[in-house]
This record gives structure tokens, sequence and C-alpha cells, in this order.
């Protein structure tokens, strides 16, 4: 009864709890209880973000800074491959407004871009080990996708000069490659779109490089978690926050924040609206 020990204040007379009794007990014990386990759940939402930040403080002692490699020029594609409509042009084009409604037709020209996009990261995958460079990772998706007849999508947007985007640790994401080589402990993400037909198909994922420390491997198990609750948000008629909804709920269990980087539309056009929040 501890919540009791200060009298609530007086309620005017209109007030519907107003009247002397059990009533008013209940409705002010209620509303100390709430007050109480929402500090507390405050309180722990705080030690829990502190100790995410000394082990991330831990591990960035354990770790040198990324530091930029030297950047090889733009591999060439062959003639006969279409090219996007951005190629040849340094500007970054801007979102686009319309939002791709894709019927039957459209689809299954979308599951053959996703599908070659899919094969290339599981291959890109399979290269991350230490003393491997970022480069040498671009250079062997760049082959796979020109030999499947499509066109990485990265190359040459906004004068990206490269066909894959490599984000080793502290870059959040789309990483040029470069001459760095990956060690041991590291984690990358491989974000592989190719244009295939007419269609964009962009996929990416964390791999971790050799032993990775705990408090890195559970970053990346978090995340997996989160993009998985994430797609189990989408559906007819669900809204776009309840995706940013799923996300946040996991991300707060452990303390973690969401960097402000969306979600787009994809189909003939590389990033068009809707844009979906992460948060």
């Amino acid at each position: 009864m501890e919540l009791l020990s200060s009298p609530p204040p007086p309620l005017p007379p209109s007030s519907p709890c107003s009247r002397p009794g059990k009533a008013t007990l209940q409705k002010y014990f209620h509303a100390g209880a709430t007050r109480k386990s929402r500090r507390l759940k405050e309180a722990n939402r705080r030690a829990t973000c502190r100790a995410a930040e000394i082990h991330s403080t831990e591990q960035a002692k354990c770790r040198e800074p990324l530091r930029r490699g030297t950047v090889s020029p733009r591999l060439p594609v062959p003639d006969h491959i279409p090219r996007p409509p951005y190629d040849g042009t340094d500007r970054l084009p801007d979102v686009n407004p319309d939002r791709q409604m894709h019927d039957s037709k459209s689809i299954v020209h979308m599951r053959a871009a996703c599908e070659l996009a899919a094969r290339v990261l599981q291959y890109a995958g399979t290269l991350v080990k230490p003393s491997v460079t970022t480069d040498e990772i671009d250079r062997a998706v760049h082959q796979m996708i020109v030999d499947a007849g499509a066109y990485p999508s990265p190359l040459g947007y906004g004068g990206f000069p490269k066909s894959v985007c490599t984000s080793v640790n502290e870059c959040i994401c789309h990483g040029i490659p470069d001459s760095r080589v990956l060690q041991d402990g590291d984690i990358i993400n491989i974000d592989v779109t190719v244009y295939l037909n007419g269609y964009h198909g962009d996929t990416s994922r964390t791999y971790l490089c050799g032993e990775v420390d705990e408090p890195s491997k559970q970053l990346v198990k978090v995340t997996e978690e989160c993009m998985l609750r994430g797609i189990s948000a989408c559906k007819h008629g669900a809204s776009f926050k309840t995706i940013g909804e799923r996300i946040s709920e996991n991300v707060n269990k452990y303390g973690y924040s969401v960097d402000p980087f969306v979600g787009h539309g994809v189909g003939t056009i590389f990033h068009s609206e809707p844009i979906i929040w992460h948060t």
C-alpha cells in the first residue's frame, strides 16, 4: 500500500470517480501501479541499453577502425546486356514517386530477377573468409551476374563504381568494395541487386568472417530476427507501420536502435515508393 502513502489529489465534483469509497481507491491504485510499471520498464530498458553500449565499446577497443582501401577501376559489362536507364550518368536518381503494382506477368520477371540475385548472394557468401578482399568479392559477383545475361544494378547508380555493396563492421550500408582484406572477426553485409529482362531483384545478407565475438553475433542474429518479423507483417490490407512496429518491438528488447534508413519499392525501377520505415 505504499502507493497510497500520499493521498490522491481531490477530484472535481463532476468526475465519475469523485464519489468516496472503493471506486476512487481502485482508480488511484491503478494509476500509481501503472506509473511504477512504466518506471520499471524504463529502468530495464536503460539498463539493457547501457549493457549493449558497454559491449559495443569493448568490441570497438578490440578492433581497428575501418580504413578505406584502394578502389579499382569499374568493370566492363558486355554490350549485348540491357542497361538500366541511369547507366551512363553519375546523377543520383530521385526515388520514383510512383508505386509499382505488379501483375502476373511482371511477377514472373520479378521472380527470375530475385532468384538470380539470391543465387549470386549465396555464392558471394562462400567467399567471405580472412585475407579475401571486398574487391575480389565484387569481381566474382560481377562475373556471375554478366554470365547470367544480367546487369549489376549498383554499377553506375549515382556514380557508384562497383557491382555490389560490401559493408564491413561499422559501415552501415552501401560500402564500396576496395583493396582492404577481410579480417578474422569482421562482419560484412553483401548487398546484391541484378537487372534482368528489365526488372531489378534486390537482396542482402550479413556474414560472419572467421571467429566473431559474441556481441557481433548477437547483433547479426537480432537483425535477422527483425527482418523475419517485418516480413511476417506483410499481407494484403496490413498497414506499413505494422512492419516498423514488429521490428522496433524486437530491437527494444536488446537495447539496440534502428538507423533511419528505409525499405523501398522495386521492379522496373530500382528505388520507388512506397518508402517503408523500419521503426
